[in-house]
């Protein structure tokens, strides 16, 4: 009986092993590293509220909560960076991939603010104001 246990025990030890191994190797599957000549190009950023929806931020005619952002392929911020980094209240410079999404970098190349993916082509970041700047890749 004592036999019985132990092999009961070691059985499911190395099942939940295994079940947490697969679930990792899932995991890193799932999350690659986008190449940068993937997500350069121009995106459009937005600041809202969490208040605000799709469609009533549609409606609003508010040229400061806007900007089209060039995420250029030597992964340096062009046109628009000065907008972008108007809402950070620090200097955005450049950008890089992450597995999860897109880190923007200021002076020192240290991540200022980080997108987090949300799906394809769209990306979101709550700044500590609360504030949501929403980046979605501009029609080409």
């Amino acid at each position: 009986m004592t036999q019985n246990a132990f092999t009961y025990r070691a059985t499911a030890w190395l099942f939940a092993t295994l079940i947490m191994f697969l679930g990792d190797v899932a995991m890193a599957s799932s999350l690659k590293l986008a190449d940068p000549s993937e997500l350069a190009g121009k995106w459009q950023a937005t600041l809202n509220t969490p208040q605000d929806t799709a469609e009533s931020q549609a409606l609003q005619d508010k040229p400061s909560n806007v900007c089209v952002i060039d995420f250029e392929r030597k992964q340096t911020l062009g046109q628009g960076a000065e907008c972008l980094s108007a809402w950070l209240d620090e200097s955005a410079i450049g950008w890089f991939p992450e597995p999860d999404g897109i880190a923007v970098t200021g002076k020192e190349g240290s991540r200022i603010v980080f997108f987090s993916r949300q799906r394809e082509g769209l990306y979101t970041s709550t700044l500590k104001s609360g504030l949501i700047i929403t980046l979605v890749r501009a029609a080409h």
